[in-house]
């Protein structure tokens, strides 16, 4: 029997892209939208204990990428990943440390959805992972093709879901600490901008 629900011990988080010069293009999502959904998965993975990776292309000058701050808030210090391809799973040292999780459920965060999230998410899935793009904490490039990306992502057999939804579904019981924690990032993210 398929098993639909999320399991916050069986999932980790991806992080592709978000970072100065990237993540600030994308003109789906204002950038401040996007911060505040990145922020909340990023807490939200951080509260749970579930793993994080960055993965990461060079700095336009050739330098060292500059992360969104809202990741690290949330989760402390990851592992950054550079690669050189649009698909973070052809990176080996990525796809190692992602096998090396043990965990097969991977929630996606990232710009743009049509090239740096649409290409690990059809990968990850034909590799045998659940994947998840976390639509409010991606950015793409038009309405039109990230429509088109998030259709084709479904159809391959990953799905979407919203930092809304991952609280409500991971929070547990309401009344413990870490369920009263996940709710109150669940009402943040409702709230405002």
């Amino acid at each position: 029997m398929a098993h639909s629900k999320i399991e916050a011990s069986d999932t980790l988080v991806l992080f592709i892209d978000l970072q100065a010069g990237i993540s600030d293009l994308p003109l789906t999502v204002p950038y401040p939208r996007l911060q505040k959904g990145v922020s909340a998965l990023a807490r939200l993975a951080g509260l749970l204990k579930m793993p994080g990776i960055i993965s990461v292309v060079g700095g336009r000058d050739g330098g060292p990428a500059q992360i969104m701050p809202e990741i690290a808030q949330g989760m402390g210090e990851l592992p950054i990943y550079y690669r050189s391809t649009a698909d973070s799973f052809e990176n080996q040292a990525i796809r190692e440390a992602i096998a090396a999780t043990g965990r097969k459920t991977i929630l996606i965060a990232g710009t743009a959805t049509e090239v740096a999230v649409q290409l690990p998410a059809l990968s990850g899935s034909d590799l045998g992972y659940r994947v998840f793009v976390v639509i409010d904490a991606v950015a793409g490039i038009s309405a039109r093709s990230e429509d088109a990306t998030l259709r084709r992502i479904t159809q391959a057999g990953a799905s979407t879901v919203s930092v809304v939804t991952l609280a409500g579904e991971l929070a547990g019981d309401f009344s413990q600490p870490t369920g009263q924690q996940a709710i109150g990032i669940l009402f943040e993210m409702v709230g405002g901008a």
